[in-house]
């Protein structure tokens, strides 16, 4: 099973009727905000209240937490990916850079939803692979443009990226500092 099947599992228990759908995508929304608050221990029924649906709604559309955290992550990877698209009008330097900094703050936010998803799951290694093939090309992009190093690879960059938001920053600023260091040693800068 390729990774787009696997993520469009996921989105297959999908309601599609438009009040049901608008259930559903209440839910995901309230979700999100409500792991990215108190943790992948959060309350359901906090996450229904916040949806504005009753908790039957809520296990009518994830039997299991655990599917509820995938469909929560399945669509920030979706997100993410298609981000990548949208900054193709961008210099190649500049449109790494802006994708890698909404990478940073995705990672930074789901942590606790990773956790939960177990690194080796079908659907973790699915986004897994959902993000390199939004952020290959990108960085492919900058190197044939001689603007990124060329002996750094995606999986170089991920690397980096999980090093900086290991560690919890007092504050966003701070992080970003340390993502525009890590950047300074990715951009090529001529012969060394």
């Amino acid at each position: 099973m390729t990774s787009a099947d696997q993520l469009g599992e996921v989105f297959m228990r999908r309601p599609k009727r438009a009040d049901a759908r608008r259930n559903y995508d209440a839910l995901i929304a309230a979700a999100r905000t409500v792991f990215a608050e108190s943790g992948a221990g959060a309350s359901l029924e906090e996450v229904a209240r916040r949806a504005g649906v009753g908790i039957g709604t809520l296990y009518r559309n994830f039997p299991s937490r655990r599917e509820l955290f995938e469909a929560v992550y399945v669509d920030e990877v979706q997100a993410l990916s298609r981000s990548a698209a949208d900054l193709a009008d961008l210099p190649p330097w500049d449109a790494l850079v802006a994708w890698l900094h909404r990478f940073v703050g995705y990672v930074a936010t789901k942590r606790a939803l990773a956790e939960e998803l177990i690194h080796d799951s079908d659907v973790f290694r699915s986004c897994r692979t959902e993000i390199f093939a939004a952020g290959e090309p990108l960085l492919r992009r900058a190197q044939d443009a001689g603007v990124a190093r060329t002996d750094a690879s995606f999986e170089d960059v991920v690397r980096l990226i999980s090093g900086i938001t290991a560690y919890q920053f007092m504050e966003p600023a701070q992080r970003d500092r340390v993502l525009a260091m890590a950047l300074d040693g990715l951009r090529y800068t001529g012969p060394r």
